[in-house]
């Protein structure tokens, strides 16, 4: 919904910050690594993920969009939430979680608090392929460009299908029209299927 906000830093934690944007001050969730980037009582624009949930709508916020492409891809995996996603970016940083997960080194993620064994083999099986192929330049700089597979499978997971699913049926069709359709083709033929 929203993807970054741009304001005064009205106030600076190590766990939030609240900007005055347009008169409305936002609660932003933060990660320690994020924190050590944002100058203090100046303009501070922030990329948001916004988690919605039943009782609330809570706002997490990144100095760079590498950092929130990365806690995404890390709440995407089960058993990790936003809270735990953000524990893992302030514990180490963007850089070495993604080093490791590209090495499989399994005792650097779980020395992270609230990560376990299972949940560190399950992170680094889940993300290794995919940060490996997104290269290390991922943190810094958005992927060249994305596939419409890439673009097709962001939107269906966004529409609530679950992300194995819908990369299956994506394969499908692209395989029936051997790979030539629009992003919009490709995602109407997989609704019907899925």
């Amino acid at each position: 919904m929203y993807d970054y906000i741009d304001g005064k830093l009205a106030f600076k934690s190590p766990a939030h910050v609240v900007l005055d944007a347009g008169g409305v001050g936002y609660y932003i969730n933060i990660s320690l690594n994020t924190y050590s980037q944002i100058p203090d009582g100046e303009r501070c624009k922030l990329f948001v993920w916004l988690h919605v949930k039943e009782d609330a709508h809570t706002l997490y916020g990144f100095a760079s969009e590498g950092e929130r492409r990365l806690f995404q891809h890390l709440i995407s995996i089960s058993g990790i939430g936003p809270n735990t996603g953000r524990m893992m970016l302030s514990s180490i940083t963007p850089a070495e979680i993604q080093a490791a997960i590209v090495q499989g080194n399994v005792a650097l993620i779980q020395r992270i608090k609230g990560i376990g064994p299972k949940s560190a083999q399950r992170i680094i099986l889940e993300l290794q392929d995919k940060l490996r192929k997104e290269g290390p330049d991922t943190l810094t700089v958005m992927p060249a460009s994305a596939t419409v597979k890439d673009e097709s499978l962001s939107a269906l997971v966004m529409l609530g299908f679950a992300r194995n699913t819908a990369e299956k049926v994506l394969d499908q069709e692209i395989a029936k029209y051997n790979g030539v359709l629009t992003v919009e083709q490709l995602i109407k033929f997989a609704l019907k299927s899925l």
